[in-house]
C-alpha cells in the first residue's frame, strides 16, 4: 500500500512541476502578458521545480530503509503544499 501511496505522490509531484514549467513563461517571459518577475522569484521558483522532483526521489530511498511514515510525509508534501497555495485567497 505504501508503495502505491508513494506512486501517487510522484505523479502528483511531477504533474505539478509540469505545471510550474508550464507557466514559467508568464513570470519570466519578455512578452507583453509577462509579469517580468525579479531573480528572487526566480530562485524560489526553481526550489519549487526542484522540491517536486526530489520529493518522491526521498520518499522511495526513506521507503527503502523502512520509513514508510516519513517517506509518505515527504513525497506528499509539495501536493499538500500546492493545495494550501491554492486556499490563499487573491490579493484583490
Amino acid at each position: 500500500m505504501t508503495k502505491v501511496s508513494l506512486a501517487l505522490a510522484t505523479l502528483i509531484d511531477l504533474a505539478i512541476a509540469a505545471l510550474l514549467v508550464a507557466v514559467s513563461g508568464f513570470l519570466f517571459g519578455s512578452g507583453p502578458e509577462s509579469m517580468a518577475a525579479g531573480a528572487a522569484v526566480e530562485v524560489v521558483y526553481a526550489a519549487g521545480i526542484i522540491a517536486c522532483v526530489a520529493a518522491p526521489i526521498a520518499g522511495f530511498a526513506l521507503n527503502s530503509i523502512g520509513r514508510t511514515l516519513p517517506a509518505q510525509f515527504v513525497a506528499w508534501l509539495p501536493g499538500v503544499g500546492a493545495v494550501a497555495a491554492l486556499l490563499v485567497p487573491a490579493p484583490y
